[in-house]
């Protein structure tokens, strides 16, 4: 069994011997020992690394706002994830003079 690679663009079909292999692929058993080999401490330690940094990018600090009752109602309509949501529009509206300077008490930059 080879790599079979192939461009796909969106809306695109895979072309059919890509897809044969697949599950060719997909109805043989995995050999642990073969296809995915005991990686060396040095590997190891450089995912680790790179899993440190990744946290690092990710951290978002939590805070505390006061909003109205209306506008929480608002976003918890929309479901689970809400809040994410919330740290989304406040990040384009930081970054939006235009709406920045509609807010009272605020200069826009």
């Amino acid at each position: 069994m080879g790599i079979i690679k192939s461009m796909v663009r969106v809306g695109q079909k895979p072309p059919k011997e890509a897809i044969k292999e697949a599950k060719r692929a997909a109805r043989k058993p995995i050999n642990y020992t073969k296809d995915a080999p005991r990686s060396t401490p040095e590997v190891l330690a450089e995912f680790a690394a790179l899993r440190a940094t990744q946290r690092k990018k990710n951290i978002r600090p939590v805070v505390a706002l006061r909003i109205q009752t209306e506008v929480l109602e608002k976003y918890k309509s929309l479901g689970r994830g809400y809040t994410g949501i919330m740290a989304d529009v406040l990040e384009l509206a930081a970054d939006n003079p235009e709406i920045l300077s509609k807010v009272s008490g605020v200069i826009a930059r």
